[in-house]
């Protein structure tokens, strides 16, 4: 069964946009609306279990700082704060602060050069995805891409495998025509959970977790081609 489409999650698989962007811009964010808030690098890596930046603020708040919480303007807090962190993002972005990794690049002008259909499945805003992807490959570089499925399009998110549902649909295209990148246990979940099969690029806040299932895993320092996914997605196809 030949390799029709691959499906990219994106942060901590096309870039290290968790440690590198989205930390750090919800850190200045903080400051900005006045909590005294800071997520450094290791305790940002325990927060990842959640998925989704708005409701990482609120477990935050919920069980590290009730006070803040219990604040009749919470909800509005929480949704300026996120807001403010959006943007601080794309002023990263901008600023050339979050680069793809070295390999994926080149893997996504293959794929293109060779007629392998392109897809996202990500918990980010679609604004964030857009982003990266044009600060990296171009101005127009979304449009390389037939569907961008991205958290503002579905209600549950990873390990849900809704987002992954929704992506099959708009390429109209069976799992095992498929082949899933991604870089968490929770979104191999998600990608198993929709019959897809799955490689893993492990980043600094997912090694140690649990792949069971994954096709392959690999380590960040190991580069991803084309012609690697097309002979492990065969191998899934024969198994």
């Amino acid at each position: 069964m030949a390799l029709r489409a691959i499906i990219f999650d994106v942060d901590g698989t096309l870039a290290n946009t968790e440690r590198d962007g989205h930390r750090p811009a919800c850190n200045a964010a903080f400051a900005e609306v006045g909590l005294s808030w800071h997520w450094d690098e290791a305790f940002y890596g325990t927060l990842l279990d959640v998925t989704g930046g708005l409701e990482r603020i609120r477990y935050y708040a919920e069980h590290f700082d009730p006070a803040t919480r219990a604040r009749p303007d919470f909800d509005e807090l929480v949704r300026r704060a996120h807001e403010i962190k959006t943007r601080n993002y794309q002023r990263l972005l901008a600023a050339g602060a979050i680069p793809l990794r070295a390999d994926i690049g080149q893997l996504i002008c293959d794929a293109r050069t060779e007629g392998v259909r392109l897809a996202i499945a990500s918990s980010s805003k679609l604004e964030n995805v857009v982003g990266l992807l044009r600060a990296n490959l171009g101005p127009n570089a979304d449009a390389w891409f037939d569907v961008i499925a991205s958290g503002d399009v579905v209600t549950a998110k990873k390990p849900s495998p809704e987002i992954y549902l929704w992506t099959l649909r708009q390429l109209d295209l069976p799992p095992r025509d498929c082949l899933a990148v991604e870089d968490s246990s929770h979104g191999l979940a998600a990608s198993l959970a929709a019959h897809i099969p799955t490689v893993v690029t492990v980043s600094d806040y997912t090694i140690n977790e649990d792949f069971e299932g994954a096709r392959m895993v690999l380590p960040e320092a190991d580069r991803v081609s084309l012609d690697k996914l097309r002979a492990w997605h065969a191998t899934a196809s024969s198994s």
